[in-house]
């Protein structure tokens, strides 16, 4: 069942259900949930397990009994994996958490507060920091329009990386340390009330892995309601950890860049042709920059 949370200094009683996506990261995930543990509050934790071969099913029942755990029998995807944990939470709110993150203890308390004074709130993301305390620009981010995307898939971003034209799509001219309302937040760490998650329909569970959390962030703003990047608290984020940049993970992430582009523009469209060729290109050079690697690293 779910729990009832209280923040100590207000008269705000909420339920919470944490949902967090498991493949192949036992250590990872042991980490995270150690540390959503220790934050302020009490709340439910539901992990969807995508079939890992790592241990995972035998080790956590035992070292974290009190969480629920879900094991499929196929990997599903991370859309589809979260509607599935989404469908199962009693919480009021969801807070859909990447298993290679770790967030601090008074983090989620941070989070309610700023939903209790901007009514209009749809979701939330976080200022997320690497294991060296880096800033991971991907915490806020534009709509990807086909000049967003172009002047990003062009490398005109990293050529002017504070300009408010070529690099909006990390919202660069925006303060970091800041709270900010934005377009598109981070599958890594996001947070909304579950009615809004049911109204908006959830993830598309079209797109296997990447660009749902920029397709939901749209439609919740579409619906109405605002999104929220929160730059006054963090959290870390071992990004490339869970997903290791290799073949597997180019191809995943630019098929479903194209899947975008239809899904908003059409596939026929003049926008949707550039967008993919783009697309096409910039693949391409990631493919031979990871085999050029890989040779080197034979040698």
């Amino acid at each position: 069942m779910g729990k009832f949370i209280y923040f100590a200094g207000r008269d705000i009683f909420l339920k919470l259900s944490i949902i967090i996506v498991n493949y192949n990261v036992r250590s990872l995930l042991e980490q995270c949930l150690h540390s959503v543990q220790h934050t302020t509050g009490e709340k439910e934790v539901i992990v969807i397990d995508n079939h890992s071969t790592d241990g995972s099913r035998e080790f956590f029942p035992q070292a974290f009994p009190e969480i629920q755990f879900i094991w499929n029998k196929e990997n599903m995807g991370f859309g589809k994996a979260c509607n599935q944990g989404a469908s199962l939470a009693k919480g009021d709110y969801l807070l859909f958490l990447n298993p290679d993150t770790v967030i601090p203890e008074d983090c989620l308390e941070n989070c309610f507060n700023f939903f209790a004074e901007h009514p209009d709130a749809g979701a939330l993301g976080i200022k997320m920091l690497d294991s060296d305390g880096n800033f991971l620009k991907e915490s806020k981010r534009s709509f990807p329009s086909p000049l967003t995307s172009f002047y990003k898939l062009s490398g005109l971003s990293l050529l002017f990386p504070k300009s408010k034209v070529f690099s909006r799509y990390h919202l660069a001219h925006l303060d970091k340390d800041k709270d900010h309302p934005v377009p598109i937040l981070c599958g890594a760490f996001m947070m909304m009330p579950k009615k809004i998650f049911t109204e908006t329909g959830g993830f598309d569970e079209r797109f296997f892995m990447y660009a749902e959390d920029i397709d939901l962030s749209h439609r919740i703003m579409q619906a109405g309601y605002q999104n929220y990047y929160i730059g006054t608290s963090h959290i870390t984020h071992l990004k490339g950890k869970s997903t290791p940049r290799d073949l597997k993970y180019v191809k995943h992430f630019y098929k479903a860049m194209a899947l975008f582009a239809e899904k908003y523009y059409g596939k026929k469209s003049l926008k949707t042709f550039f967008l993919k060729t783009a697309i096409v290109i910039r693949a391409s050079l990631s493919y031979t920059g990871i085999l050029i690697k890989r040779i080197i690293g034979h040698n």
